[in-house]
């Protein structure tokens, strides 16, 4: 019996209490290497680990990315700093790379069983798995001529945070802003739910955000609150001709300070009975208005 079966077991309220402090720690340390969390289908039924890189541990300046879009944005990224490749022959060929190409980091034919060892039943690899450096977050200082900005406010869900990247690259949106602590980090989750968009798009982590909403207001941005009870619809606060669309966690919202910081608040208006969307789902059309505003603009 394993040790997370016999704390599972009658037993004492210590005994269930280490149980869950290891469980804890397990899905922490896999989040913060990019791999998958554990989703036991029972009791007894648990994936197992042993010699996988959650087993292992792993480089703190390591990410694991997998998925074909996810690795080949990665691999034609000349940011991205790489360490090696492990692919199945059928996913080479589907990345355009010769089995004996002559790459700056080492590259291992593998089956795909190796990749779930590693990864685990959880992960959607499609036969490829890079190991890489993270990229290295953009100062507030570097927006350049953008003219379109997201900034979230303490959106923690690594998939959330990825589908909104790659709305934020469809609809050609300069930077994605957010907090140091309250945010996920980079990981093979996050890229995966990017589709490669994670290494499209420049990422600027700021400590305080409502001191950030300030200083882009002083770049010339018009800071948009989305909010299902804003007094205006987003129509309303499209205004000058740089945008930076602030939203907030699902179910909290934004945070007082940043409701009281940004220009506007302001919400979108559905004529159906739900009122709230996903907040990957509120950026894209708020960053489709925003778009539309801009492009109208610069006809005029």
């Amino acid at each position: 019996m394993s040790k997370d079966d016999d704390a599972g077991a009658t037993g004492s309220n210590r005994d269930t209490h280490y149980a869950k402090l290891r469980r804890s720690h397990r899905d922490a340390k896999r989040e913060r290497e990019g791999l998958p969390p554990v989703q036991p289908r029972g009791k007894r039924d648990l994936p197992a680990r042993k010699g996988t890189l959650y087993a292992e541990r792993g480089p703190a300046e390591s990410v694991y990315l997998y998925g074909l879009h996810t690795v080949r944005a990665a691999l034609d990224n000349p940011a991205r700093k790489i360490t090696s490749l492990k692919a199945t022959r059928n996913a080479l060929m589907r990345l355009e790379i010769a089995e004996d190409a002559d790459l700056p980091f080492p590259v291992e034919l593998v089956a795909p069983q190796e990749i779930d060892r590693l990864l685990g039943d959880d992960a959607v690899h499609q036969g490829v798995l890079l190991e890489a450096r993270p990229l290295s977050a953009r100062p507030l200082t570097d927006l350049g001529d953008a003219t379109l900005l997201v900034i979230l406010d303490q959106v923690t869900d690594p998939h959330n945070v990825g589908a909104i990247m790659r709305s934020a690259v469809a609809f050609g949106a300069g930077a994605l802003v957010t907090t140091q602590r309250h945010s996920p980090q980079e990981s093979g989750v996050l890229a995966k739910a990017a589709s490669g968009a994670l290494e499209m798009i420049d990422h600027i982590e700021v400590r305080n955000l409502a001191s950030a909403i300030e200083d882009i207001k002083a770049q010339g941005f018009t800071t948009i609150g989305l909010d299902s009870e804003g007094p205006a619809p987003i129509e309303a606060g499209l205004k000058g001709s740089r945008i930076a669309l602030v939203l907030g966690a699902e179910g909290k919202g934004l945070r007082q300070k940043t409701r009281e910081t940004v220009d506007i608040l302001t919400r979108l208006d559905m004529p159906g009975a739900i009122k709230s969307l996903n907040v990957s789902n509120a950026t894209a059309i708020a960053l489709y208005a925003a778009q539309q505003y801009l492009n109208r603009r610069d006809q005029a």
